[in-house]
C-alpha cells in the first residue's frame, strides 16, 4: 500500500461500561494475510456483552479489545504468499481462524479449535479503518453483492451451521425461539433449506412483524406471565402439530425449557443462544421422549453456503438492517443496539463514508 498519512480509528472496549472510539496503529500484513480497508461491521450481541458485562460465557475481557466480527472490507495490501486475492478485491471476513494442525481443524471442525483465533474474542476485532486477516478466511464478493450483505454473511453462517446441526430437511416443521438477528437469520436459512412450516416466537411484536415479512409462516408473541403448557398448545396449533425441530436462539433458561416441552417426541432441539453457564433444564423429560439436544457453536465451512444464498437471491439479508452509523458514532450505535432503540434489529457501522462502497 502506498505510504500516506492514514488514521486507524477503532471501537475499543476497556472495561464494563467503558467503550471508546480511539486511534490505534495500522497493522502490517504477514505473509499469509491481507490488509483490509474495513467497510461494514455489524453489531452482535456478544459485542454488546463485552460492554455491559465484560464478556460472555467463558470469555472475559482481560485487556482493551477492539470489537467487531461481522464485517466486510476491501483489500489494500497483500502478504507475499497470498495468491487468491489482490488489491481492490471486496471481501467478507470469516472471523474464525483455526490453528490448522489440531485434530479438530484436520476434521474440518475448526470452530472447536482450542488454539484458534476469533475476532473480538481471542484477538482484536475489526471495528476499525484498517485491519489484517488471514487471506484464506476472506471471501471475495461478486460485484452485485453489497458490502453490507458481506458483513451479514457472519450471522447467516451461524444460521447455516445451526440448521445443519439440527438436520433441517425438506418438509420439516421448525420452531425458532427468539426473533433477534440470529433467530431471524435462522428462520430464513431453514426456509431456504426446505422447511415446510416455521413458527417464530418472541416477546416483542415488532420483531415478529419483521419475521413475518421475512417469510415466517406463523409467529407467537409471548410474555413472562404465560404458562408453559399454554404456550406449547399455541405453538402446536400454529404449526399443525409439535415441531420436528426447535432451534433456541436466545440462551434464556426458560426458552430452553420451552424448547424441550414443545418439540415432538423423537425430535431435535438445537441450542444456539449463549446464556448462563449453569441452567436448570428438564433432562429426564428430554430423555423419556428421546429428544436429541444438540449444540451449535459459531460455524465451520459455512461461509460459501451463506454467500451463495445471498448471491443467488435466495435470501435478502439486507432486510435485517434497521440502523446505519459511521465509525465515529460507534458509541451511539452500541446504545441503539443495546437498548433496541427505535426497533433496532441489526445495527450496521460504516468504517468508510457510507456512500463510498455502500450505496443506500
Amino acid at each position: 500500500m502506498a505510504q500516506r498519512k492514514l488514521k486507524n480509528l477503532a471501537g475499543v472496549v476497556h472495561g464494563v461500561e467503558d467503550f471508546r472510539v480511539e486511534e490505534i496503529p495500522i497493522p502490517k500484513p504477514q505473509d499469509h494475510e491481507v490488509l483490509l480497508e474495513m467497510d461494514c461491521v455489524g453489531i452482535c450481541g456478544s459485542d454488546v456483552h463485552y460492554i455491559t458485562h465484560g464478556g460472555f460465557g467463558d470469555y472475559k475481557l482481560k485487556e482493551p479489545l477492539v470489537l467487531g466480527h461481522e464485517s466486510s472490507g476491501v483489500v489494500v495490501d497483500v502478504g507475499r504468499n497470498v495468491k487468491a486475492l489482490k488489491v481492490g478485491d471486496r471481501v467478507a471476513i470469516e472471523p474464525a481462524i483455526g490453528c490448522r494442525t489440531c485434530r479438530y481443524c484436520k476434521a474440518g471442525r475448526y470452530n472447536l479449535c482450542p488454539e484458534g483465533a476469533y475476532c473480538a474474542t481471542t484477538s482484536h476485532g475489526n471495528l476499525c479503518n484498517y485491519y489484517t486477516h488471514a487471506a484464506d478466511c476472506c471471501f471475495k464478493l461478486p460485484p452485485h453483492v453489497s458490502m453490507e450483505e458481506g458483513a451479514l454473511l457472519e450471522p447467516l453462517a451461524v444460521a447455516v451451521h445451526c440448521c445443519r446441526r439440527a438436520g433441517v430437511r425438506l418438509g420439516n416443521t421448525v420452531l425458532v425461539l427468539g426473533a433477534g438477528p440470529i433467530g431471524l437469520a435462522t428462520m430464513m436459512v431453514a426456509k431456504a433449506m426446505g422447511a415446510a412450516r416455521i413458527c417464530v416466537i418472541d416477546l416483542m411484536e415488532s420483531k415478529l412483524q419483521l419475521a413475518k415479512s421475512l417469510g415466517a409462516d406463523a409467529t407467537l408473541a409471548v410474555s413472562g406471565h404465560d404458562a408453559q403448557e399454554e404456550i406449547v398448545k399455541r405453538i402446536h396449533v400454529l404449526l399443525g402439530d409439535a415441531p420436528d425441530i426447535s432451534i433456541e436462539c436466545t440462551g434464556a433458561e426458560v426458552c430452553v425449557q420451552l424448547g424441550i416441552a414443545a418439540t415432538v417426541a423423537g425430535g431435535v432441539l438445537t441450542l444456539v443462544g449463549i446464556g448462563a453457564i449453569h441452567q436448570r433444564i428438564p433432562l429426564t423429560t428430554a430423555l423419556v421422549r428421546e429428544i436429541d439436544i444438540r449444540t451449535a457453536f459459531r460455524y465451520a465451512n459455512c461461509y460459501p453456503a451463506a454467500l451463495a444464498m445471498v448471491a443467488n437471491g435466495t435470501i435478502d439479508a439486507r432486510k435485517l438492517i434497521t440502523h446505519h452509523y459511521e465509525l465515529k458514532d460507534s458509541v451511539q450505535a452500541f446504545k441503539t443496539s443495546r437498548y433496541g432503540l427505535d426497533g433496532a434489529i441489526k445495527v450496521m457501522i460504516h468504517c468508510q463514508p457510507m456512500n463510498k462502497n455502500n450505496p443506500q
